[in-house]
């Protein structure tokens, strides 16, 4: 039977191996990509706290001094009294023949979008306790943008899309496999698929890169191929609701009540609003309306969410600043909640600094196995070669 299963690892192997590899690797880079930004640039996110903050009116204008004809479309403000205020602004809409993906983001030609991708928009970083502009970014970072459209459809639109799809499915079919084959006779089997021998020579050593450490990180490479799912298919987005009985159905956001003559409320209104509603909070992040009958939405993630998906939604009347409505994580559906963590658990942030180092490290181990297993295979071929040799010298000396 492992005969079957080792023929069924190999050949799947063969045939997605290369994406397989591209996708951990990028997979690898983005899980810091945050933290990158924030070493090469420290002045765009930190600042020495001072003893008071400036109105949030005089952060967008200090925006507009420095950006002619930005429309500032949101503002991130964070709990940490250290970190810049993040104002979002566009100046002009995508051009025609960008697509628009998930979130109605522009994700470049032929390709799905994602927040904060190219085309997204742009941001400029406040120190809230100055008002100046601390950093201005048109754009994201054209390596990080490269690794995520490798990383979601290889560059090449809806094909690389469903490319990156298929071998995911095939990737969770090879853990498997892997998992099948490594799953040892005895105690000392065991013992010995555990750990790495350093000390051996380099087949050896190649031998326990693949199954030994294929071994550890297969549990996570698993669940975040699963996860990925959700971003390839629609199909599958589908199935998490019906598992869970639930529907994918969102309620319209509530609206204002235009009023003649009557001026819209202010960033530093809404905030104050939202603050009331929710004292403390990891940030808030609110979104001017798009037209003279929607609503300030303000996101709010609670110091105390289970996860960086788990925010809650605040409505307020864009002319009186009333609060219209509100949408709490724990009140979602069972789908839309296990659905929300599908993001952190495929990033390793579901389980904070620590999750996202093995997350990392899960990743480098998944782009060396096409290798390592590729070199035992070839190993495998010389040594099945030599066996058969030795019969016909055997004949050839009688």
């Amino acid at each position: 039977m492992k005969v079957f299963f080792r023929n069924v690892h190999l050949y799947l192997s063969l045939a997605c191996g290369l994406v397989i590899a591209i996708v951990c690797f990028t997979g690898a880079t983005l899980v810091f990509e945050k933290e990158f930004q924030m070493l090469l640039y420290p002045e765009r996110y930190h600042v020495t706290a001072g003893a008071a903050r400036v109105p949030i009116g005089q952060m967008v204008a200090a925006v507009g001094r420095r950006e002619a004809q930005a429309e500032v479309s949101g503002v991130k403000i964070y709990g940490d009294p250290a970190r810049t205020v993040e104002i979002s602004y566009r100046k002009e809409e995508a051009p025609r023949g960008e697509s628009r993906g998930e979130n109605g983001k522009s994700g470049g030609k032929g390709g799905p979008g994602k927040e904060g991708g190219k085309g997204g928009g742009s941001q400029a970083f406040v120190n809230p306790y100055t008002g100046q502009v601390a950093g201005m970014q048109s754009q994201r970072s054209p390596f990080f943008f490269t690794m995520f459209s490798l990383h979601r459809w290889l560059l090449a639109g809806d094909a690389g899309k469903l490319i990156v799809g298929v071998s995911t499915v095939v990737f969770l079919f090879i853990l498997l496999t892997g998992i099948i084959l490594w799953w040892p006779r005895n105690r000392k089997v065991l013992r010995q698929r555990l750990r790495l021998k350093l000390d051996g020579g380099w087949k050896r050593i190649n031998h326990d890169l693949h199954i030994v450490v294929g071994f550890y990180a297969a549990i996570f490479l698993f669940a975040f191929a699963f996860t990925g799912l959700a971003w390839s298919f629609q199909w599958f987005n589908d199935g998490i609701y019906w598992i869970t009985g639930t529907e994918n159905v969102r309620p319209e956001p509530p609206v204002s009540m235009p009023r003649e003559g009557a001026a819209a409320v202010t960033f530093d209104e809404v905030f104050a609003a939202a603050r009331r509603e929710v004292p403390e909070a990891e940030f808030y992040s609110l979104q001017a309306p798009k037209d003279a009958e929607g609503a300030f939405a303000v996101t709010v993630m609670p110091r105390d969410a289970a996860h960086e998906r788990a925010t809650d939604q605040l409505f307020f009347d864009q002319y009186s600043g009333t609060l219209l409505g509100k949408t709490r994580f724990a009140e979602k559906n069972l789908g839309q909640r296990v659905r929300a963590t599908f993001y952190p658990v495929h990033v390793g942030s579901i389980a904070g600094l620590p999750g996202r180092i093995v997350a990392f490290l899960a990743c480098v181990a998944g782009f060396t196995f096409p290798v390592t297993g590729v070199i035992l295979w070839l190993n495998r071929l010389k040594k099945n070669a030599r066996t058969d040799q030795r019969p016909r010298n055997r004949e050839v000396a009688r």
